[in-house]
């Protein structure tokens, strides 16, 4: 058997998938052949994978980075169990790649041992064919009213014997708090399993940070493995939208003398938000998510991106004026752009008898098409070209299908065998595809069209930015950061030799050690 270690968090987005990655890309360099593992995931963004039968598959677009930080095509072991949420009250279950029921709180507990099951049985295979596996938790493993049934965080690590060590972000605040409390919280034989910290987007001087280093030690009875400091730059592929914040990434200047505003709006239940994120590494094009109809009314370039519940963002949309401003943009003449769900709020109808189960509702009227939603669910890989030739790779997650369209209207993109795919009429440009920005030449034109229709005459598009080299740089950073800033001879021996002998106990309300003062330094008061 392989070794392991599992990375759990404090919260959710305590920077899990990111340390995941770095640790993946950190030992695939050391020649370590590594595969990363997240037993149950629970997001819209997620990749397509080819499976053993050729038939396409999902799993959690984190799960798809980390698998490239390994070096390795993404295999539907790495995320067997990945829930899409389409309301507050229920998720899709896609188990190894496929769509298979629906969960909610009331059904959840008998679904839980299919769930378990397929995700134990995962693990031990890549076990088996792997030097390690390094395993992400999911949310907190404190989560105590989850833990009878876990089998994502501690279950997960209890199950196989797995090390874990605890990631938080001490820019939220009162990282030590939750590092503490997410010991306490645990029982013994889960304790047992917990070797150590680490902290995530650290900004300032280290040294500050000593003291209360020092004393998690002393009062939990384990080390922090290291502090990673914050990085700008470690943007791309992120796990949740809402760890979005509200511009993407760190715009650079542009070639010419415009920029070029773009404005994504953030819908309730976005999905693979991820597909604007290669319209962002351009110089001179910044990106932002919204709920601001103002501020799409300031925008050159207005997105619709993809939604797990369609007919429902629609309604959101009309009920909070977004829609009308949608509607003003496109009817002024400058570019609007629909992605998967997006492109479907577009047409002049849905009919969706799987999804909402709402029937025929109006779309925007945007698009001369109308959607009919089918119970099987399309999701492969996706390959064309767009106007002139140009090729286009993407991929297809989708129920909706363009049921009937305007004879006359021009396809954005073509299939190999010239079927026409989307639609694009005047400014409005629609797709079922995700990830087709990744495909530099594609991008480079639409974003030159979309600058002539806002009237940005000095907009240039770079001729050279690469999105697959943007993102080896972030997964090589990632890799340099754990290298640099973790004790990674320390982190070898968990993976290798599993957890520790002797972890204290640590019971709720341990008491404070007694330490010396220390000055409180100058500027922090308050």
């Amino acid at each position: 058997m392989s070794g392991g270690l599992l990375v759990a968090g404090t919260t959710s987005d305590a920077g899990k998938s990111v340390l995941t990655a770095g640790i993946c890309r950190w030992l695939h360099r050391r020649g370590v052949r590594v595969a990363p593992f997240k037993a149950q995931n629970m997001s819209n963004n997620s990749a397509v994978v080819v499976g053993p039968d050729g038939r396409g598959g999902e799993i959690g677009r984190a799960q798809a980075m980390q698998a490239a930080a390994c070096g390795l095509d993404p295999d539907l072991r790495f995320n067997p169990v990945l829930l899409k949420p389409g309301s507050d009250h229920a998720s899709q279950v896609v188990l190894l790649g496929e769509a298979v029921d629906t969960v909610t709180a009331g059904n959840f507990r008998q679904l839980r041992p299919r769930l378990a099951a397929t995700a134990y049985a995962a693990l031990a295979e890549l076990r088996a064919e792997y030097d390690a596996v390094i395993c992400e938790g999911a949310g907190s493993p404190a989560e105590i009213n989850l833990r009878d049934g876990d089998y994502v965080n501690m279950g997960l690590a209890r199950h196989a014997g797995l090390p874990a060590i605890v990631v938080g972000d001490i820019d939220r605040g009162g990282v030590f708090a939750s590092m503490f409390g997410t010991v306490a919280l645990l029982d013994p034989a889960d304790q047992a399993l917990v070797a150590g910290f680490v902290i995530n987007k650290f900004r300032g001087d280290l040294g500050l940070l000593r003291p209360g280093l020092d004393m998690l030690g002393q009062v939990t009875g384990r080390p922090t493995y290291g502090v990673l400091p914050w990085a700008l730059d470690l943007w791309l592929d992120a796990e949740d939208s809402l760890a979005y914040g509200r511009v993407l990434g760190r715009p650079a200047a542009p070639r010419g003398t415009d920029w070029l505003d773009v404005a994504v709006v953030r819908l309730p239940r976005i999905s693979n938000a991820t597909d604007v994120e290669a319209l962002a590494t351009e110089p001179g094009v910044r990106v932002r998510l919204t709920v601001e109809p103002a501020e799409l009314a300031a925008a050159d370039l207005v997105v619709l991106p993809g939604s797990k519940s369609t007919v429902a963002d629609l309604a959101w949309l009309r009920e909070t004026g977004l829609a009308d401003a949608v509607t003003e943009h496109a009817a002024a003449g400058r570019p609007l752009l629909g992605i998967c769900g997006g492109f479907q709020m577009l047409s002049r109808a849905i009919h969706d008898p799987v999804e909402s189960r709402q029937g025929s509702v109006p779309g925007l009227g945007l698009l001369p098409v109308e959607i009919t939603f089918d119970p099987r669910k399309t999701v492969r890989r996706a390959s064309g070209t767009a106007e002139g030739g140009v090729p286009v790779h993407g991929y297809e997650i989708h129920h909706g299908q363009v049921s009937a369209a305007d004879p006359d209207l021009s396809p954005l993109l073509r299939y190999p065998d010239g079927t026409g795919e989307g639609a694009r009429l005047g400014a409005v440009h629609g797709t079922h595809w995700h990830g087709a920005f990744e495909s530099d030449g594609f991008r480079r034109r639409f974003l030159t069209e979309a600058a002539r229709l806002a009237g940005r005459t000095g907009f240039t598009v770079a001729p050279d930015t690469e999105f697959a080299a943007a993102r080896e740089r972030t997964l090589d950073l990632l890799g340099d950061l754990v290298e640099e800033h973790l004790d990674t001879d320390a982190l070898w021996r968990l993976v290798e030799s599993g957890p520790p002998a002797g972890l204290p106990f640590v019971p709720p309300g341990a008491p404070r050690p007694a330490v010396p003062h220390q000055p409180e330094p100058a500027g922090t008061a308050g």
